[in-house]
């Protein structure tokens, strides 16, 4: 509990933050639904994406709805811990599937803002870290932090990957990469990075070990915790077996649904082809877009699209500039490129974007070096306005 203690401490300001954005986000959202008479808690629990969740997590997989004009969405597109989760709470408790996704989501929206914070003061420092937490809070896609979606679950497991990953804790980190590629298929992006920080590790130590033998001198410039660096021969085996572990999760679920639907090792593929799922390099994003300038009014939300994607762009260029550790690039490059490149129902790209918190670090840095308070007053302002966009959003189209 000691060893604990300490990191907690060092966290709360962060932690008391995110949890003061978010509960004023679920009273406005309250306050909002109820002036329209609907249920706060049904929006968070019991719609789009939470329903397919807790479906699996009652009936298990095989429940598929066909469509008119043709399609198949199954529920073999849903990865299996969030549901998991679900139904082991149901069985030892008195929740609903709805209530245990609710509950998850919560308690892992708390340990994502923790990792958040651990990998950002890893990297820039405590003031750095709470502002990142804070910046990830405020997103205007943040109510879905709260919502009984996989985004919270994922980012946590993420995050405190990628925070082993920078400590030289193989081990965690691949367990850590197993377990989120069984919540979203963009746990390839935390896969992709334990493997790339993996071969690092390997060709430093191989450069190092014809120098010194020392373990401080064998591990790669993003381990900058050199008391986590273990002696050159156990970090290779530790290193290697992390990157065994990895992608275990992703893979096994996916060769299990290409068993289960007789189609193969690509079986997974059709079954996301029946959602109009792909990766098509951002075509049909691209045209998707293109069309908003027919006509003046939606002309607006199409340079608003613009400006966004460039943002993001900007952000991922400006963090390469800082020199952000090489894990760090890599996972964000690849969620990235998997939110801007996919075929996927457009309205949910901010929300696919979220788990990629590296992108905040510029701004995080950039906030820290400010003033207290002007510090204060800018996420004090943002996150009213992420309040209000979450109700708004949450009570009308909403996220798929």
């Amino acid at each position: 509990m000691t060893d604990l203690a300490a990191p907690l401490r060092r966290a709360a300001p962060a932690l008391l933050g995110y949890a003061a954005v978010r509960t004023l986000g679920l009273v406005v959202l309250a306050v909002w639904s109820a002036a329209r008479g609907k249920s706060a808690y049904t929006l968070l629990t019991a719609r789009w994406d939470a329903l397919w969740y807790t479906r699996v997590a009652d009936l298990g997989y095989g429940y598929e709805v066909r469509l008119p004009n043709g399609d198949v969405h199954s529920n073999l597109a849903f990865f299996p811990l969030l549901p998991w989760l679900e139904r082991a709470l149901h069985a030892v408790s008195p929740l609903s599937y709805a209530d245990g996704g609710f509950v998850v989501s919560l308690l892992a929206s708390l340990a994502a803002a923790w990792g958040i914070f651990a990998v950002a003061e890893h990297v820039y420092g405590r003031r750095a870290g709470v502002c990142a937490v804070l910046l990830w809070a405020v997103l205007p896609v943040g109510i879905v932090q709260s919502m009984a979606y996989s985004e919270s679950l994922f980012t946590a497991l993420a995050a405190w990957s990628l925070y082993a990953v920078l400590t030289g804790r193989w081990l965690t980190a691949g367990t850590l990469a197993l377990l989120a590629g069984l919540t979203r298929p963009v746990g390839l992006a935390v896969v992709a990075a334990v493997w790339v920080a993996g071969i690092v590790s390997f060709a430093s130590s191989t450069a190092s070990t014809a120098v010194t033998p020392s373990a401080s001198a064998a591990a790669p410039s993003f381990v900058r915790d050199r008391s986590a660096a273990p002696a050159p021969g156990a970090r290779g085996w530790r290193c290697a077996l992390g990157m065994l572990i990895a992608p275990l999760g992703a893979a096994g679920y996916v060769l299990w649904v290409g068993h289960r639907t007789g189609k193969g090792p690509l079986g997974y593929l059709d079954v996301q082809a029946g959602w109009r799922n792909g990766f098509d390099g951002g075509a049909a994003f691209a045209r998707f877009v293109g069309e908003k300038f027919t006509s003046f009014p939606s002309a607006l939300a199409g340079v608003g699209l613009i400006v966004g994607v460039g943002l993001v762009l900007w952000l991922y260029v400006v963090g390469v500039r800082q020199g952000q550790p090489l894990p760090l690039l890599v996972y964000t490059g690849v969620v990235t490129a998997l939110a801007l490149c996919a075929s996927s129902y457009f309205g949910s790209k901010p929300r696919l974007l979220m788990p990629a918190f590296p992108l905040l670090l510029p701004l995080a840095l950039a906030l820290a070096r400010a003033r207290t308070s002007r510090s204060a007053w800018v996420v004090g302002g943002v996150a009213v306005a992420s309040a209000v966009y979450g109700a708004f959003w949450l009570n009308g189209s909403g996220p798929p």
